[in-house]
């Protein structure tokens, strides 16, 4: 049987290589056939032949590595470019961009970067392969390292061995974290747009090496794709936040749109409750629902007269308001500010709320306060201010229903008194109904009100309730009240107790003798007149006083005759007088001042500034002077005396020597 010869070396060698080719052999194992072949005897005779085969096959399968890696980058660059269509979140697109780029290369790590223009910088946004902490959060600037040169350039750049690297500004911070990561080799391409570095794009080794341009390039295509998707996002969050403005400004029209049309309802339904009659409680109830906030309508003496609270407190009740209490005082002053501007003034504290002042012609009428919890808008605003200018017409409306019902009474009143009266059948036939006997004695009670007011205080004493048989009435701003001589102490009684609820409040009064009947009335209210105003001169205040204990004051005041007067001056203090002005001393307003408190030594030197005995020292000289003054008619002079002395001379700039409070006799 014939054995088959074997294939020649070369056959069996061209066999090998074909089937290490085919299996796609790494280069080591072509290097060990070189390796083996190379090592034949030169006498060999196909050694020459089958080394070069081998380097044959060897540039084959480099040319075969490199198709694969073209083909490689073109498909990366394929699913890049689908991604940009696809891919619709920003952080997994440029994450897929960064893992393609070192999967590409085979490089350790991958980071891309975007720039910030206004810190000149740029921030690491993907990282991908890092092991040290810091590298994702890299900063790098633009005049030092990598970034510089391609900043400048507008090129991609590589370095096989960055820390050593001259060709650059090194940061030491970048430089830590390299040395903390085990960087060597890096290469770093720009992602530009519109001839703008908006970004860099690295892939880094841990040992060095140097890229191909081919690898750079695809590296440079995937570089734009970053910058693309970059840009789309960009112009993305800026339409987006077009589109969130333009919804933003859309609610908020439509919102505007609901208050404007809420204040018109608001607004159609007060006219309508105005329009109807409605009570001032009813008003109160429809602001607040409008207005979703407490109400409360104030008097002109700051005193409430109707409230209302907000929607679903209906139990709640609103914050306390005394006129004089830290609450009242804040609220007005508030509502000073509010008559001068015009406009609602807000109150912080002690319980935050809202004042508009309600203004009828050209007094103030009262009050209109808010208590809102949310702040108002410009629109919820103008509703309470508005509805200040309701309460207003309100107000009016009941003043004027008031001055209807007690028209009678002003006019029975105003003929009483008026020079020229009607017939006296005729005036007790009007003043019988209201209790009044014409024919019996009467008695008149004329009252100045400097605060709250003579009209204020009407109204108070009416919606209190005035005594049986009283007539009253505001009459040129003061209060005038006639009755019957027997009823006197009621009236008078009436009026104390309405102003003991007002604080603070101004007033004096007199009260007339008996008068025998009507005739009398209008010469009784002439004298009342005079003697309010020497009340007023003398300094009385909060005082009703009789017209039998006015008639000294009234009999000095009065009078025309100024060398009367200057005669009783003379015989009562004319000594002191002269003292003082031949010693240059202050004994009469010492004297003065010691009278007008009680006199009380004591509270005279804290007065004047003294010490007591100095005051003491000075009373004893006036004595001298003047002679003992232990009766109270005695007293009586010599303060009157006093007081028309201080009334006679120049405002004296020194406080301490110009009594203020009035005199207790008086």
């Amino acid at each position: 049987m014939r054995r088959d010869t074997p294939p020649p070396a070369t056959d069996r060698l061209a066999q090998d290589l074909i089937r290490l080719l085919h299996e796609g052999a790494p280069a080591e194992a072509l290097s060990r056939h070189l390796a083996a072949l190379e090592a034949l005897p030169e006498t060999h005779a196909d050694k020459s032949l089958l080394v070069e085969s081998v380097h044959m096959a060897m540039a084959v399968r480099n040319r075969l590595e490199l198709h694969e890696r073209r083909e490689q980058g073109l498909l990366a660059v394929i699913e890049s470019a689908q991604d940009l269509g696809s891919r619709l979140d920003l952080g997994d697109l440029l994450g897929a961009i960064v893992a393609r780029a070192r999967k590409l290369l085979g490089s350790d790590l991958a980071w891309l970067t975007v720039h910030d223009a206004d810190k000149g910088e740029f921030r690491v946004l993907i990282v991908e392969g890092a092991l040290a902490l810091g590298t994702g959060l890299m900063v790098a600037h633009s005049d030092q390292g990598v970034v510089s040169v391609v900043m400048s350039s507008r090129l991609p750049f590589t370095t096989p061995d960055y820390l050593h690297d001259t060709r650059f500004a090194h940061d030491p911070r970048l430089d830590d974290t390299f040395r903390e990561e085990g960087i060597a080799a890096l290469v770093g391409v720009p992602l530009i747009w519109a001839g703008e570095v908006i970004g860099l794009l690295f892939v880094a080794d841990r040992y060095h090496r140097t890229h191909t341009a081919q690898s750079v390039s695809i590296l440079c295509t995937l570089a734009t794709h970053g910058a693309v998707a970059l840009k789309n996002a960009r112009d993305f969050e800026r339409a987006s936040a077009a589109l969130a403005h333009a919804d933003a400004a859309r609610a908020e029209l439509e919102r505007h749109v609901r208050r404007v049309q809420a204040a018109a309802d608001a607004h159609e339904q007060m006219t309508s409750l105005l329009a109807k009659g409605a009570s001032l409680a009813t008003l109160c109830q429809s602001i607040a629902g409008c207005l979703e906030a407490g109400v409360r309508v104030l008097d002109e003496a700051g005193r409430p007269v109707s409230e209302a609270p907000a929607p679903g407190d209906a139990d709640a009740s609103l914050p306390a308001c005394e006129p004089h209490g830290e609450q009242g005082s804040a609220i007005a002053r508030a509502l000073r500010a509010s008559r001068h501007s015009g406009r609602s003034v807000e109150v912080p504290a002690p319980s935050p709320c809202r004042v508009m002042a309600v203004i009828g012609g050209e007094d103030v009428l009262g009050a209109l306060v808010l208590f809102h919890r949310a702040p108002l808008d410009d629109l919820a605003l103008r509703t309470f201010e508005r509805s200040a200018s309701v309460v207003g017409v309100v107000l009016l409306s009941q003043e004027r229903q008031e001055a209807a019902k007690n028209r009678g009474v002003a006019a029975l009143l105003r003929a009483l008194i008026a020079p020229r009266q009607d017939d006296a059948a005729v005036l007790s036939d009007r003043a019988a109904p209201h209790g009044v006997a014409l024919t019996a004695p009467l008695s008149l009670m004329l009252v100045a009100i400097d605060t709250p007011g003579a009209g204020y205080v009407a109204r108070r004493l009416r919606a209190t309730g005035l005594p049986t048989g009283v007539l009253m009435d505001d009459v040129d701003g003061q209060l005038l009240m006639l009755c019957n001589t027997t009823r006197a102490r009621e009236m008078r009684q009436a009026l104390a107790q309405a102003m003991r609820g007002e604080r603070g409040s101004l007033h004096r009064g007199v009260v007339s003798r008996p008068a025998a009947g009507a005739a009398e009335l209008p010469a009784l209210y002439a004298t009342l007149r005079r003697g309010l105003g020497v009340l007023g001169r003398i300094g009385v205040q909060g005082h009703v006083v009789d017209q039998n204990e006015l008639a000294l004051y009234a009999t000095l005041f009065e009078t025309h005759d100024q060398s009367s007067l200057a005669q009783f001056l003379e015989a009562t203090i004319g000594a002191l007088l002269a003292h003082d002005r031949r010693r240059q001393s202050e004994l009469a307003a010492t004297l003065l001042c010691y009278f007008d408190h009680h006199q009380n030594a004591k509270t005279t030197a804290q007065r004047l500034d003294i010490h007591v005995n100095t005051v003491r020292q000075r009373l004893a000289t006036i004595e001298d002077l003047l002679g003992h003054w232990g009766q109270a008619s005695r007293v009586l002079e010599i303060h009157v005396a006093l007081r028309l002395w201080h009334l006679g001379r120049p405002v004296d700039p020194d406080p301490l020597t110009a009594p203020r409070s009035p005199s207790p006799s008086a």
